[in-house]
């Protein structure tokens, strides 16, 4: 009997499987097309199981979408422009891009052992010229539409790394690399225009059907729509109006002061000649500009000796403070301030020792605000204090439309519909990532460059032994002449965000070789994506970053109307876990250990672990599971089969030891099986036939449904119970030989190898990843014969084989004539018959 080795059969098979190219995506009419994407790696150099669990689940569809003959896409490439590979530049020498290629070469060599269908023809890097350069394009495009401009805007400014962050790049108010205190700095920047887009990505969520509802939702709170009330502050001193946003006007009678941000147009007036304020504003812009920081910075303020007069009474007038917590950015960068029921007002007034109005009480509460605001849910109903519209009891957003309604009709206020979702700072002061394509010509200004005269690639002789921008101090790179006058002139030196690389990358492995950002024929075909995954960290700015591209792209002639929601159904898998193991430590602090060092709780020297159950996988806490050494101990499909195996997809899995020897094991049990009926005599009969035809149908059944659910959990405990099944089967050999080829093209895409190996051993035609899926047949679906329980009062104490569809009364015959029957009753008649169709008999003696 021959022995299943991994190691000999997954190498075959996927050189079978490239020498035939049956992974490549060709347009073709005859068959109906299918799209699946899992979101390409960043490559750090090391795949990781989050990876294999990731691409086995895209590798699952595409290969029953193959099977079912579909005429499938699932390309491959990499997200690779970035700070890491400057980082790595700066810290062990060498260049970003001998750093990137190189890690891609080592991920991709790291891959290909997991025996993907991809499409390795159409792969791409976000750094190759070849595709930067067709994003530069589509810059252009967008620039002539209208859907890109260039402003001055306060950002995060990294003072050490000297480039502007990202929100998601500030942590706790630093640079998420240098750790520096981030600071407020206003520069000019290229934007985005996808806040014109607000209602449109915002109401589009609701088609979005195959979207888990939680990443929807996170989209809608970080579009943020809210309707509130626009209107002005007199100034006592005749000077502009201060126009204030607010979202809970009704709370009026509650302003303690107007603030306005360190940016505002009167700040920036006010300190031209007073150097103390200049001081201050110094101070505010330290800060950075995410919400969190704005939230858990000291809450600063100065009295600009302003005032204004309350739109409700003109002889009520309100001091106007400027306040750090306060943006330029969002609403009018003015607000009134309504201490009692809001939290942030109260601290700042409490500092400041400005007077805590309340407007609203709960119904049962008359107690005044002291440390804590009162902010109860707008759909609370509160008891209002004198309101102005004459409210007494009502929820807050009752009394938010009643007071919008209120200054409309009164002429002082203008009811206003706004979003949280800003317009998309792309602008970044790096060298490693996308060339901003125009040029700054002293007679022209601001010129897009040609596009015949891109890409505008990046040099490669650049150092990082300085902080900055090194395209900055680049000596020939950023001199050019203007394409415009042809006069001298000088390069923009920003760099793209490079969440810009992955919004459309996408809409590129249509036509990854096209001398156009997109070949419309070839998207036409292919868009949009079936199936798109990835993790959930990427629910909001990728996939809103994405959506945004589709439209713009649509718009610029770069995609059909069709693909304006790229992305048709999406699924969020979960992590891959595995146990922490660590010790004390010095000063309190845990030494983590690898999983090959500990055996059965304790070190090679006997020290026991402490064991922390479930946790992420993380090289610092070295809970590192290496799938390299996964593939080389077991095989792919083992690393396949129990990622897939454990939990729901949507669900973390833990990677335990046991867990993949047990997979292998019963690996090996089914290629055994394997072996075992190829050696049977081709003309043996048996007993049981009909019953494993109908199990065989059953199974098909079962795994089809759960593979087309996203259930392959579900579908490998369908696998392993028809495998015992099978086991356990005493049926002849050409019912045995269909059962195991079928459950060799039920495992196949996950486990492909194997079942490729089982398919050729039973003398299968052609290739099984070619192979037409099997279809089940409704009629086996239907048991001919039902097992019934015969329960006597209340005991389960016989069983009857019966035709399904027997009538209730001749059932009732058959369960009484039972001897075990007879023998309670012993000659007597039962109290009462009851059967249940298909389901138990229940007789009381």
């Amino acid at each position: 009997m021959s022995r299943y080795s991994a190691a000999e059969i997954e190498a075959k098979w996927q050189e079978a499987w490239d020498k035939a190219g049956i992974f490549q995506a060709t347009r073709t009419g005859d068959k109906p097309k299918y799209y699946v994407l899992e979101m390409f790696p960043y490559p750090s150099g090391r795949i990781h199981m989050g990876h294999v669990r990731n691409y086995t689940m895209g590798d699952v569809i595409a290969r029953h979408k193959l099977a079912t003959g579909h005429n499938v896409l699932h390309p491959m490439g990499w997200d690779a422009f970035g700070m890491p590979a400057e980082n790595a530049a700066m810290a062990i020498g060498g260049h970003p891009k001998e750093w990137t290629y190189g890690n891609i070469a080592d991920m991709r060599d790291q891959m290909k052992p997991l025996g993907l269908s991809i499409d390795w023809s159409r792969e791409f890097a976000t750094c190759d010229p070849e595709y930067y350069g067709q994003q530069q394009a589509l810059f252009l495009d967008m620039l002539q539409a209208g859907l890109v401009y260039r402003k001055n805007a306060v950002v995060n400014w990294d003072p050490v790394d000297m480039t502007v962050l990202a929100n998601e790049q500030v942590e706790n108010g630093r640079g998420w690399r240098s750790g520096a205190l981030v600071e407020r700095r206003e520069l000019t920047q290229w934007f985005f225009k996808i806040s014109d887009f607000s209602e449109e990505l915002l109401s589009a969520l609701d088609g979005l059907d195959n979207w888990p509802a939680k990443v929807r939702l996170m989209q809608e709170n970080w579009i943020g729509k809210s309707r509130g009330l626009q209107f002005s502050f007199e100034r006592t001193d005749d000077g502009d109006p201060i126009t204030v946003y607010t979202t809970r006007p009704d709370t009026l009678n509650g302003a303690s002061f107007v603030g306005i941000s360190p940016d505002h147009p009167i700040s920036k007036e006010l300190e031209q000649d007073n150097p103390e304020l200049a001081a201050f504003l110094a101070e505010c812009r330290k800060g950075g500009t995410t919400e969190e920081a704005i939230e858990t910075a000291e809450k600063l303020g100065y009295d600009t000796g302003i005032r204004v007069k309350h739109p409700l009474n003109p002889e009520w007038e309100l001091p106007v403070w400027i306040a750090n917590f306060i943006l330029m950015d969002y609403g009018t960068g003015a607000i009134f301030a309504c201490p009692a029921h809001d939290q942030r007002d109260l601290d700042f007034c409490r500092k400041y020792d400005l007077p805590v109005i309340d407007t609203f009480f709960a119904l049962d509460d008359n107690t005044p605000v002291a440390k804590d605001a009162f902010v109860p849910a707008k759909s609370e109903k509160v008891r209002w204090v004198d309101h102005f519209a004459g409210l007494d009891e009502a929820t807050g957003e009752e009394a938010i439309n009643t007071t919008v309604d209120f200054a409309e009709q009164q002429g002082w206020g203008e009811g206003v519909t706004k979003y949280r979702l800003r317009d998309w700072g792309l602008s970044r002061q790096r060298y490693w990532g996308c060339p901003i394509p125009v040029v700054h010509c002293d007679d022209c200004g601001v010129v897009p460059e040609k596009k015949e005269n891109l890409p505008v690639r990046l040099p490669d002789d650049v150092t990082f032994d300085k902080p900055g921008n090194p395209l900055d101090r680049h000596p020939t790179w950023r001199d050019c002449v203007c394409p415009s006058c042809g006069k001298p002139a000088q390069r923009e030196t920003d760099t793209m965000d490079t969440f810009v690389d992955s919004s459309w990358y996408f809409a590129r492995f249509t036509a990854p070789r096209a001398e156009t950002p997109t070949d419309l024929a070839e998207a036409e075909y292919w868009m949009n994506v079936d199936q798109y995954i990835g993790g959930i960290e990427h629910a909001i700015l990728h996939l809103l970053y994405s959506r945004f591209f589709a439209r713009a792209m649509q718009i610029t002639g770069h995609l059909p109307e069709k693909a304006i929601e790229p992305f048709d159904a999406l699924f969020t898998q979960g992590m891959v876990t595995h146990e922490i193991y660590q010790t004390p430590g010095p000063n309190g602090r845990p030494v983590y250990h690898l999983p090959e060092d500990v055996t059965d709780g304790k070190l090679a020297d006997g020290t026991e672990v402490e064991i922390i159950p479930s946790a992420k996988m993380s090289k610092s806490k070295k809970n590192v599971v290496d799938p390299v050494s996964i593939i080389s101990a077991f095989g792919a499909d083992t690393a396949r089969w129990f990622v897939l195996s454990d939990s729901p997809p949507e669900r973390d899995v833990e990677w335990t030891a046991s867990g993949a020897e047990a997979t292998h094991k019963h690996l090996s049990r089914v290629w055994k099986l394997c072996d075992k009926i190829a050696a049977m005599d081709p003309t043996s009969k048996g007993q049981g036939d009909d019953d494993l035809l109908r199990e065989t149908h059953k199974a098909i059944h079962d795994v089809t449904v759960g593979l087309e659910s996203f259930g392959f959990n579900a579908s490998i405990a369908r696998l392993y119970a028809f495998t015992n099944t099978l086991a356990k089967s005493k049926a002849g050999h050409a019912a045995q030989r269909q059962a195991i080829m079928t459950l060799a093209q039920l495992m196949s895409p996950m486990t492909p190898h194997l079942s490729e190996d089982i398919w050729a051993h039973q003398g299968g035609e052609g290739l099984i990843a070619t192979a037409p899926w099997p279809v089940a047949d409704d009629a086996m679906l239907i048991d001919d014969t039902v097992t019934l329980p015969i329960q006597i009062n209340g005991k389960r104490r016989a069983e009857i084989n019966v035709p399904a569809d027997m009538d209730k009364a001749e059932v009732e015959k058959i369960a009484l004539a039972h001897e075990a029957v007879q023998k309670v009753l012993n000659g007597g008649t039962p109290k009462k018959v009851i059967v249940v169709p298909g389901r138990i008999v229940n007789v009381v003696a």
